[in-house]
Parts: C-alpha cells; sequence; structure tokens
C-alpha cells in the first residue's frame, strides 16, 4: 500500500506539470481524471480537475461539488467557485490544512455530504489524500459500511501517516 501513496505523490507532481506547461497527460475521460475513484451512484472522488474535466463531471450529471483543498495549493485552479458556478453546479469549499485536518472540518464535511446526499456529488482536494480520509471516516461513522471495504478504497490512494493516521484512526 506504501506504493500507492508514491504513486499519488508522483501524480500530484504530474498535475504540476500538467499545469505549468502546455502537455496534456490526463485522458478526457472522467476515469482520466486524476486518482479517480468512484465510491458509488452518487459519491466520486479524485484530485484537482482541470476546467475541462470540471465540464466532463457537469455532462455526467453531477450537480454538487466539494473540495477540500485550499484555494493556494500549488494545483488549484485559479477560481473554482466562478467556474463551477458558471457550469451551473453547486460549489462547497471547506479548506483542510494538510497539516492540521480537525474534527470541526470534518462535520463539516459530514453536514455538507448530508446536504448533498440527493444528488450526484464530487469531491476532490489536491490529490484525493484529504478526500480519501475523510470519506473513509465518512463511510465508516455515518454510512456505517464495513471498515475493511472502506480501509481498501482509502488505502487505494494512500496509507495515512503522521496527523492523518491519527484522524483516521477516530472512526
Amino acid at each position: 500500500m506504501v506504493s500507492n501513496t508514491f504513486k499519488t505523490l508522483i501524480g500530484f507532481l504530474v498535475t504540476m506539470i500538467r499545469k505549468y506547461t502546455p502537455l496534456k497527460l490526463s485522458k478526457d475521460t472522467l476515469e482520466g481524471i486524476y486518482n479517480y475513484h468512484y465510491i458509488s451512484h452518487t459519491i466520486t472522488t479524485s484530485g484537482q480537475p482541470t476546467e475541462e474535466q470540471f465540464e466532463l463531471i457537469k455532462d455526467a450529471g453531477y450537480q454538487s461539488v466539494i473540495n477540500l483543498a485550499p484555494h493556494n495549493v500549488e494545483n488549484s485552479l485559479a477560481d473554482e467557485n466562478a467556474l463551477l458556478n458558471e457550469l451551473g453546479l453547486e460549489y462547497i469549499h471547506i479548506p483542510v490544512d494538510f497539516k492540521n485536518p480537525t474534527n470541526e472540518d470534518f462535520q463539516e464535511f459530514v453536514v455538507s455530504m448530508k446536504y448533498s446526499s440527493t444528488e450526484m456529488t464530487w469531491v476532490h482536494c489536491a490529490a484525493n489524500m484529504r478526500v480519501s480520509a475523510f470519506m473513509y471516516r465518512y463511510r465508516c461513522e455515518v454510512l456505517r459500511e464495513d471498515i475493511a471495504v472502506a480501509k481498501l478504497d482509502l488505502e487505494n490512494i494512500w496509507k495515512p501517516f503522521g496527523v492523518w493516521k491519527e484522524f483516521v484512526s477516530k472512526t
């Protein structure tokens, strides 16, 4: 599973190359979005989508987007809120400090997920590390899903360490 953490970190660097050069390094499909992970018919997660990929997300029927990355992360879009408003997508922003995820952040996430529960919701952050940890807790604590299944999905993206290991162990 450590190799998935390495894969995620390398993938994040690739998103930086994509942002600052004319190179096109992703596919024009939902599955081509960096660290795409399908959870259910109403929830999909990923790293930071591009402007073009948000159009794919809308075209696929998603109605809301939850972003857990602060606006100043390296691969963020200049004005994601305006872009999503223009596309007609509901935008919820919960800027989670990667060095200090809090239970207050998680409670705000739970409220946002409940608010969006009847819609197809795309949840993203910079690399799908924040999101996969939040989704793990949400699936275990709120949805009461099987912990082993939720953990496999979490570790498909990365194996949390440091403050994140403590954050996910609260389930």
